[in-house]
């Protein structure tokens, strides 16, 4: 009897949890009798972490070939429920949902850089507004939120909004402090550069916010979860309280130290934690050893548009490099390092979980960009 590793979603952790488990799977020549389906709206890999940029329409990477030659199954529908008792799925054909509930005006004037549709739409409306008459409400973009996105879209604006005169970013916060979760060593950098950017910020100011229909889905496991709706896991990020289920990426949350450091919604930690679900679901099913997770090294880049970027290093946020270099690291992680190889052989080799950890990976780009 043929039995399937079923893999939700093609974001970062979803594609190399798949591309590991395959990995695993051709070392240990038992490809007859697992299969490896994949499913997901589209049969693409949204580049998340660019959608602050220009050009969203671009920031994709296709996976039907690289999927194709490494033998994995792609279905493409959306998940919705369930069935852990008899092991099975409710998969629909994709269809865009709002929030049941909305606030007035929602949709006319606010959007998000969630997802591909929704970057390309803010995307338009920033190339439109110069077909606009001019006006304070023409010309003032307001960010909500000052965390890593947020600050990175702020800060990347005044270069997309340049064909028109007079504009105004304003980045507003509802703690007292932007990036609160970055740690006090960079928050100097970003001041910085949001005051020479002419940023104006504004803490101290709560927005309501909507909550994404994705978490929907996790909201039906019947296990414990951390204040994001995130799944706790054990060291292999299996789902303690229900039989053959990992999770992974930001579904998960997963202890990347011994500190008691959890892994971020981050494109970094979601690599790993995608190479090591899958290779440990391969090795469940083959009764094989798992390997732990562990994440004990973090580096984080943080893009601030034409000023440059800032490089902090530990979990404590120690700056290590700013300005044009930390630049050029960003631009090499958001632009190669993140983005799947097209050659399917390739990808199996890269998809091994003992990859280098984030100061090795950092000491390599650094090199690279000179």
């Amino acid at each position: 009897m043929t039995k399937k590793i079923v893999i939700i979603g093609a974001g970062f952790a979803g594609v190399w949890s798949a591309l590991s488990a395959k990995r695993l799977l051709d070392l240990r020549s038992q490809n007859q009798g697992i299969e490896i389906l994949v499913i997901a709206p589209e049969p693409s890999l949204v580049i998340r972490p660019r959608l602050y940029e220009a050009n969203a329409s671009d920031m994709t990477h296709p996976l039907g070939a690289l999927f194709e030659g490494a033998r994995i199954e792609f279905l493409q529908g959306m998940v919705r429920s369930i069935n852990y008792n008899a092991q099975t799925l409710d998969v629909r054909s994709w269809k865009r949902r709002y929030p049941a509930k909305e606030y007035p005006g929602i949709q006319q004037h606010t959007f998000d850089i969630d997802s591909l549709e929704s970057a390309t739409k803010l995307e338009t409306h920033l190339r439109d507004l110069a077909s606009l008459p001019p006006s304070p409400g023409r010309n003032t973009i307001v960010v909500c939120g000052g965390g890593f996105t947020g600050i990175e879209l702020a800060t990347e604006l005044p270069k997309r909004l340049g064909h028109i005169s007079d504009y105004r970013v304003v980045l507003v916060e509802n703690t007292d402090q932007i990036g609160l979760a970055l740690g006090p060593g960079p928050r100097p950098v970003i001041t910085q550069a949001l005051e020479d950017l002419g940023i104006e910020v504004k803490a101290g100011s709560p927005v309501a916010k909507l909550t994404p229909m994705a978490f929907l889905l996790l909201l039906q496991f019947p296990a414990p979860k951390d204040e994001l709706s995130r799944l706790h896991v054990d060291q292999y990020l299996r789902i303690p309280t229900i039989e053959n289920a990992f999770a992974t990426g930001d579904a998960a949350s997963a202890l990347a130290d011994t500190k008691g450091h959890y892994a971020l919604m981050s494109c970094q930690h979601a690599l790993q934690l995608g190479r090591v679900s899958g290779h440990n679901a391969a090795a469940d099913l083959l009764g094989e050893p798992m390997i732990e997770y562990s994440q004990a090294a973090y580096n984080c880049c943080l893009d601030l548009g034409s000023w440059g970027a800032v490089i902090s290093a530990g979990w404590d946020r120690k700056v290590k490099h700013t300005g044009d270099v930390a630049k050029r690291v960003k631009c090499y992680i958001n632009q190669q390092l993140i983005y799947p190889p097209h050659d399917s052989q390739e990808a199996l080799t890269l998809a091994n979980p003992n990859w280098p950890d984030s100061d090795q990976l950092f000491e390599q780009m650094l090199q690279a960009v000179g």
